[in-house]
């Protein structure tokens, strides 16, 4: 392997560059998960989270990545047999899809073309059409990592309240928390799921569902098999500032600090700065005579970019000329989109000078390459930086 100096970058859409000082906290000797120094921790994060979540209500954390999430989210809410609304917005969608038919439940998934989110109008309709309420759960990625496309949860909650349907909103917000705003109290959602790898700025290693009060009510006659994923002991340890397993302890103290540092910079001026930089990305794309994936502005994603190659080329071959000669990464096309699309992320530790960073090592990746683009691209996104 090639000698490397300097830091790699690290520009995939999660795991995200972990902050020195989140390290630094997570490096701390661990204690007694039992004892009472590790129940003050616990009682302090427990209510520092619910404000990135938007909630006021309890927030469950597992020593787990996503997926587990969003496997405790249908098993705490859901019955054999029960039926599930989805929506193809991309790969994520198509895996949380997946599990939930492994899990034996009955699920309506509702084709995409991987460009759009989650149609507000078509979930209106489909639930209108289902007269005996048959349909249990609504399940939508917020933010769907695969293409770069934010479905509008507040508009998807206002169609299931406009057609007087009874189901859950199930949102997994595994690569938006902490970047894109969001608000699972005021947009109704029943079960947030999410991860710590990416606008947390963490490694990988923690999951979470924020539940409301609907969802708790749900979860006394919810039927599927749960043991380690039931919320009702980890809420009810959570009482006391304690977990009914052992804690990924470290982790949280990591937690700690990321919540801390989020809270210092204000989520408002986070979501803003996660805006801007996604705004400076695409005017590189477009710049360069690129098309960025997602086709609805009203959907672009804060946290990450998919760039969709010109016919003939390969979007690895180009990730591969990026990683060897400028110690890069950049995210894969997933699934449909394999070696079509790669992904630019944006989120999480992130600053202009690092944004400017990569899309020239994109720029001189893409050039390398030899995909015919104009080298205007680099100098569009700078404009936009400078104009804050």
């Amino acid at each position: 392997m090639t000698s490397r100096t300097g830091r790699h970058f690290l520009q995939i859409p999660g795991p995200t560059n972990v902050p020195d000082q989140v390290l630094r906290a997570m490096s701390a000797p661990t204690i007694d998960h039992r004892g009472p120094e590790f129940g003050a921790l616990t009682l302090r994060l427990l209510e520092a989270v619910k404000p990135v979540f938007g909630t006021a209500g309890p927030v469950v954390i597992y020593p787990a990545s996503g997926t587990g999430a969003w496997e405790a989210a249908l098993v705490n809410t859901l019955s054999p047999g029960d039926r599930v609304l989805c929506f193809e917005t991309g790969h994520f969608a198509t895996l949380w899809r997946d599990m939930a038919l492994s899990l034996g439940l009955e699920v309506e998934f509702v084709p995409g073309d991987w460009r759009h989110g989650t149609d507000p109008e078509g979930v209106a309709r489909r639930l209108a059409a289902d007269l005996t309420h048959s349909i249990k759960a609504v399940c939508v990625v917020h933010n769907e990592t695969s293409t770069g496309v934010t479905s509008r949860i507040a508009e998807i909650r206002q169609a299931i309240d406009a057609s007087g349907h009874p189901a859950l909103l199930l949102v997994d917000t595994i690569s938006s928390l902490g970047s894109i705003d969001y608000r699972h109290d005021e947009w109704g959602v029943d079960v947030t799921v999410a991860g710590s790898q990416k606008g947390l700025m963490l490694p990988p290693g923690l999951s979470f569902n924020a539940v409301s009060h609907k969802a708790l009510t749900a979860a006394r006659t919810a039927r599927l098999t749960k043991s380690f994923w039931d919320w009702g002991p980890v809420i009810e340890a959570n009482r006391r500032g304690y977990f009914p397993y052992t804690p990924a302890t470290n982790l949280l103290y990591a937690l700690a600090e990321a919540l801390r540092m989020l809270a210092e910079e204000g989520l408002d001026a986070v979501f803003a700065r996660h805006a801007r930089h996604a705004a400076a990305t695409r005017a590189a794309v477009r710049g360069w005579g690129l098309e960025v994936l997602c086709a609805d502005e009203r959907e672009y994603s804060g946290s990450l970019t998919a760039v969709l190659m010109p016919t003939g080329h390969d979007a690895d071959k180009v990730r591969e000329i990026i990683l060897d000669r400028f110690d890069m990464s950049l995210g894969a096309g997933l699934g449909k989109l394999s070696g079509r699309v790669f992904r630019i992320g944006h989120l999480g530790h992130f600053n202009d000078l690092t944004l400017a960073g990569t899309l020239a090592g994109v720029q001189m990746g893409l050039q390398l390459a030899g995909v015919p683009i104009s080298p205007r691209g680099l100098g569009d996104a700078l404009d936009v930086l400078r104009s804050r």
